[in-house]
C-alpha cells in the first residue's frame, strides 16, 4: 500500500474508534442522571462503600481514621447558564471512550496487524485482553480508592477559617474523570515497559537501579493525591510498586525471549 493508501486506511479506524465512543456517549448522556447519581457523585455520599470499609479496616488494625462518619455538607455550584449541559456532554463523552476503549484498541490493532507476521498476529491477541484488563483495574482502583480519598481530602482542606469552600460542578468533574484517566494510563505500565525493552530503550537493570528512585516518585504521588496519613498513602503506593516489579518481570521477558531468538539464527 501507498503512504496515501496508508492514511485512508488509518482514517477509517480512526472514523470507527470515534462512532463507538459517540455511541457509547450518546447512551451515557441519556442516562446522565443515574450516571452522576451512582458513579460521578457517589464519592459524596456518606455511605460510599470505600469509606466503611476503610473505616472498619483501620479501627480493626488499632488506627483512628476520619473516613468514620464522612459527611459533605457543601454542594456543587454551576455558575453558568450552560454549564450543566456542558458538563454532562463532556462527561459523557469521556466515559464513552473509557468504555469503548476496548474497541478502539481492538481498531489500532486491525491497523498494525496486517504488518505483523503469524506469531504476532496470534500473540497480539493477549496482548488486547491483557491492555484492556489492565486498564480497567485502573478505572476500578480509582473510582474506588484514589478519587474517594480526594474527595474526602479536598473538601475538609482548609487554610484558614476565614476562607469557606464552594466548589464548582467543572472542577469536581474533571477531578474525578482525569483522575479515572490518568491511573487507568498509569496501570498500562507493564505494556509500556514490553514495548520500551524490545526497542531497546529500557532493560531490566535499568529498572532496578531505579527501583529506589521510583519508590521514592511513587510516594511522592501519593502523598500529594491522597489525605495525609500514612495508611492511605500506602494503599495507594502498593499497587503502583507491584506494577513496577511486574514491569521488571515482564522486561526480563523479553530480553531472555531476544536472547534465546538472537542464538537460534
Amino acid at each position: 500500500m501507498s503512504f496515501l493508501a496508508h492514511l485512508e486506511e488509518l482514517r477509517w479506524h480512526l472514523v470507527r474508534s470515534s462512532i463507538a465512543i459517540f455511541t457509547f456517549g450518546i447512551v451515557l448522556f441519556i442516562f446522565k442522571k443515574e450516571v452522576y447519581d451512582f458513579f460521578l457523585l457517589a464519592h459524596l455520599k456518606s455511605d460510599f462503600v470505600t469509606y466503611e470499609v476503610f473505616c472498619k479496616v483501620f479501627n480493626l488494625v488499632g488506627i483512628n481514621s476520619d473516613f468514620c462518619g464522612v459527611h459533605f455538607p457543601q454542594k456543587l455550584q454551576s455558575l453558568s447558564l450552560t454549564n450543566q449541559l456542558m458538563n454532562a456532554i463532556w462527561s459523557s463523552l469521556i466515559l464513552g471512550l473509557i468504555a469503548a476503549f476496548p474497541y478502539v484498541l481492538w481498531e489500532f490493532w486491525r491497523f498494525i496487524a496486517p504488518g505483523l507476521r503469524k506469531e504476532e498476529v496470534k500473540k497480539s491477541k493477549g496482548f488486547l485482553f491483557i491492555t484492556s484488563l489492565l486498564f480497567f483495574l485502573g478505572v476500578l482502583f480509582s473510582f474506588y480508592v484514589i478519587v474517594p480519598m480526594s474527595v474526602y481530602f479536598f473538601y475538609h482542606f482548609e487554610i484558614t477559617d476565614a476562607i469557606q469552600n464552594n466548589f464548582t460542578l467543572s472542577s469536581y468533574i474533571s477531578m474525578v474523570t482525569n483522575t479515572i484517566l490518568g491511573v487507568s494510563v498509569v496501570f498500562e505500565l507493564p505494556v509500556l515497559i514490553f514495548f520500551l525493552t524490545k526497542l531497546g530503550l529500557i532493560s531490566p537493570e535499568f529498572l532496578k537501579t531505579y527501583r529506589k528512585h521510583a519508590l521514592v516518585v511513587v510516594l511522592l504521588l501519593s502523598a500529594i493525591i491522597t489525605p495525609p496519613d500514612i495508611a492511605s498513602q500506602i494503599i495507594v503506593s502498593i499497587p503502583i510498586l507491584i506494577l513496577y516489579e511486574i514491569s521488571i518481570h515482564v522486561s526480563k521477558w523479553v530480553v531472555k525471549k531476544q536472547e534465546r531468538r538472537n542464538q537460534s539464527l
